[in-house]
């Protein structure tokens, strides 16, 4: 999907950080084959609270139990699909990681920030996040 967005325009995705006890992250598998974080797009009128919920349950079949009230990190970029791109991330608990498979997620795996810098196969905000990932 080509979107022609005005450069004062940004497209705003709301990205789950959902952390393990070994304090790795999350990523998903798309079917492209790149790991992402996981999450999606912010609909008009929708919280980012909504939009966790809506996006785990739509993608991986997972039930939130809890998205912090405020973001952990925010990330400005450009991406390869739009011209401006930004990523909030929210703190995110889920049930449990009975994770099924969909056609826009086929494998979830955690990280650690080196693990995802060094893998060759994620998105542009996967490696800006992972360096900042204290």
């Amino acid at each position: 999907m080509n979107v022609n967005i005005p450069e004062c325009y940004y497209r705003i995705s709301i990205k789950a950080l959902i952390m393990n006890d070994e304090n790795k992250f999350l990523l998903v598998k798309e079917d492209n084959g790149r790991w992402e974080l996981p999450g999606g797009g912010l609909e008009f009128g929708e919280t980012p609270e909504e939009c966790i919920r809506r996006e785990l349950n739509e993608e991986m079949g997972l039930t939130v139990t809890e998205v912090a009230k405020n973001p952990s990190y925010f990330l400005s970029m450009k991406h390869e699909k739009y011209d401006h791109i930004v990523n909030v991330l929210f703190e995110t608990k889920v049930k449990d990681l009975n994770f099924i498979p969909s056609n826009e997620c086929i494998e979830i795996r955690f990280f650690s920030n080196k693990e995802a810098l060094e893998e060759a196969n994620v998105f542009r905000n996967v490696h800006i996040f992972a360096g900042m990932f204290k």
